[in-house]
This record gives structure tokens, C-alpha cells and sequence, in this order.
């Protein structure tokens, strides 16, 4: 007996049809069956020109086709020439709209476009941890957002929520002492977001945060006298940076990230 080819069809890229394909060939201890990949299946002539060479030896269709008048035309040809189908997802597709109630969308390719958005939110994630804190300048040129502002503003909290929803964000602190780095003034202003609060709820939270360290709530880094000292000297390259302002005293992280898109976005279009 000749070799059995294995058509692996789909209106997508095929992988899901070849990977069953090749799963079921494994079971065979034979060099006989041939898996044979055509994807981005659109039109009947197309499966015409497939079922033309599958009828030319022993031949087996799998496919996961999501379009239902591809797939009728598919079946109905297929019959007609002898040739044997598989359908991999139409039933799974059936059964889920059966139980869940819910209507499929019956769109190719979809599965990927999740998975592309899956690794953007992973990429976005990993950036911020890496160009969080002012840690590596060299970031700050390559980030959709840059967040500047003094200690305890919610940088970090902002920058991960932020990338979460895909968007690349590297944030930069900002301290009397420490010079700002000089790619912060090179980013476009319409790229970068100050932060700036109120000092007697910002003592609040370092207090708070130097209790947590095991600290005396009442050194300098709480001290309002300093934390005025560290606003007034953030307003100043914000107005050097020429960068939108907000004030997050009262705001909870969702709304300062909602505010940003606004503001990004606005900038971006004018």
C-alpha cells in the first residue's frame, strides 16, 4: 500500500489541525502517512483544488475550518469524492454554544490574536520591572508612559496596572539630591505624567510605611518640612519637563490610570 496523506485544513494557520494530525500519526508505527499543512482556507475553489490532489491516493481531511458554509461545502464535496473528513472543532464549537447559551463568532485566526495579546501584556509587565524606580535610564526613551514623581506617589502600583493593560511604562523618582537622568529630558513631554500630592496625606502613608519597616515613624522621610521640600523641588522639573501634572491625594490607582490614558491619549492626537 502507497503512503496516506493527512490534509490538515483551516481558514486559520493550521496549527491546531496539524498538532491532532500528527498527535493520531504517532499512534501508527508506519513512515507511510503523510501530513500534508494548507491553511488559510477562504473559498470553495480552494477546497476544490485540495480535494483534486487528495483524490489522487489514500487520503484522510482534517480541519479545523470555523466557517459553517466552508465546512457544509467541504463535507458535501468530500462525500462526493470518497474522501474521508474530520472535523476537529465544529463539534466542540457545537457543544459550547449548546450548554453555555452563547453564540460563537465563527472568526479565524482568533486564538492567536489572544495569544499575541497575552505575550504584549508580558512584555509590558517585564519592561516595568525592569525600568522601574529610575533603575535603568536607557528605558525611559523606549516607554509608551514615564511616571515621575516623589517617593510613595504610587509610581509602581500605576506602572504595573498600566502594563497590564499593555501599555510599556517606566517611572523615574524624584529626589533633591539625585539629578533627574538626562533621557528623561530627551522623552516628548506628551509621554511623561507627573504626580504630585498632598504632603500632610503623603506623611500619612510614609509614616505608615516606616511603621511597616519596623522604623520610627517620625524620621525625616515622614517629616512634612521634608516631604514640602521634595514637592516643591518635583514641581519645578515637572515645569522643566512641560509635562501634565495630576494631584493624586484622593485617587484610587484605577482612577489615576484612567486619567493618564486620557491624558496620553489627548496628547498623542493634538
Amino acid at each position: 500500500m502507497g503512503n496516506t496523506v493527512i490534509y490538515a485544513l483551516s481558514d486559520s494557520i493550521g496549527e491546531t489541525a496539524e498538532s491532532v494530525a500528527r498527535a493520531a500519526a504517532s499512534q501508527f508505527d508506519a513512515d507511510t502517512l503523510e501530513i500534508v499543512r494548507i491553511p488559510y482556507i477562504h473559498s470553495v475553489k480552494q477546497l476544490e483544488s485540495v480535494l483534486s490532489d487528495a483524490a489522487r491516493q489514500p487520503s484522510i481531511i482534517c480541519h479545523t475550518i470555523v466557517s459553517s458554509d466552508l465546512r457544509q461545502a467541504l463535507t458535501e464535496k468530500a462525500a462526493s469524492a470518497g474522501i474521508l473528513t474530520i472535523d476537529i472543532m465544529g463539534p466542540m464549537i457545537q457543544a459550547t454554544q449548546k450548554v453555555s447559551g452563547l453564540s460563537p463568532k465563527l472568526t479565524p485566526g482568533l486564538i492567536h490574536k489572544l495569544d499575541q495579546e497575552y505575550f504584549r501584556r508580558v512584555e509590558a509587565v517585564e519592561f516595568a520591572v525592569k525600568y522601574d524606580d529610575g533603575k535603568n535610564s536607557g528605558g525611559l526613551l523606549k516607554a509608551d508612559i514615564v511616571i515621575v514623581g516623589v517617593s510613595r506617589t504610587s509610581k509602581t502600583p500605576l506602572s504595573m496596572y498600566l502594563a497590564h493593560k499593555k501599555w510599556k511604562v517606566a517611572n523615574v523618582p524624584l529626589v533633591p539630591e539625585i539629578p533627574p537622568p538626562h533621557e528623561l529630558f530627551q522623552v516628548p513631554p506628551a509621554r511623561i505624567i507627573g504626580l504630585v500630592i498632598d504632603p500632610h496625606k503623603l506623611n500619612e502613608i510614609r509614616a505608615e510605611r516606616l511603621k511597616v519597616m519596623g522604623l520610627a515613624p517620625d524620621a525625616s522621610y515622614a517629616a512634612v518640612d521634608r516631604i514640602e521640600e521634595e514637592l516643591e523641588y518635583a514641581k519645578v522639573v515637572m515645569g522643566k519637563l512641560n509635562c501634565p501634572v495630576i494631584d493624586v491625594s484622593n485617587k484610587a490607582i484605577e482612577e489615576t490610570a484612567n486619567r493618564i490614558l486620557e491624558l496620553i491619549v489627548e496628547n498623542r492626537e493634538a
